[in-house]
């Protein structure tokens, strides 16, 4: 191995480990807990180390946002892959993406609360972004309708699910009754 490959590895290893301490940090005590400072010295590198990797913060919160679309992406595509059927595929969906906002509040936080300096529904889309809104049209592709366009009707899916979620995280909506509104979504706003 190069002295330059054995840089490479040493910088993306350095990168991966303040994007997880990033994302552990926020995770237990919010995205406000999260700092340059802080992430120095828990990495145990200088602040500017941690500057020659991201600009700041922002730029973090774009990483931890990245990394959480692929995850987000994966969690979708192997609840529906389990599902033999049209409906049943839709309920594990919105299943999938519910617990998955549940289970990573800062990551999702990061992913559609926070600015992490990303573009959204754009040429310049970011691919795990782009690969995320891929795995919710996948299946919701084949629900959507006559005369419905697929993409609006995967929007407003999405958008629907965004809603609950925020609202039982923020105790505006009983936890509880969280099957019964997927139900109601599946059955109402899918129509299968």
């Amino acid at each position: 191995m190069s002295v330059q490959e054995r840089k490479q590895r040493e910088r993306a290893e350095r990168e991966r480990l303040i994007v997880a301490t990033a994302r552990e940090l926020a995770e237990q005590q919010g995205w406000d807990a999260v700092t340059t400072r802080r992430l120095a010295e828990r990495i145990e590198y200088s602040q500017p180390v941690l500057y020659s990797h991201f600009r700041g913060k922002r730029e973090i919160i774009g990483a931890v946002a990245l990394q959480g679309a692929a995850e987000l992406a994966t969690a979708v595509r192997a609840a529906t892959s389990a599902a033999a059927r049209p409906r049943a595929r839709v309920a594990a969906l919105a299943r999938a993406y519910l617990d998955f906002a549940a289970r990573n509040p800062a990551v999702y936080d990061a992913l559609f609360q926070l600015d992490g300096g990303l573009a959204y529904a754009q040429e310049d889309t970011p691919e795990p972004l782009k690969d995320a809104f891929a795995a919710l049209l996948e299946t919701l592709d084949e629900v959507a309708g006559d005369g419905v366009h697929p993409g609006q009707f995967t929007e407003v899916f999405w958008a629907a699910l965004h809603g609950l979620a925020t609202l039982t995280r923020t105790g505006r909506l009983l936890p509880e009754d969280a099957e019964p509104r997927v139900e109601l979504l599946v059955d109402r706003l899918a129509m299968i």
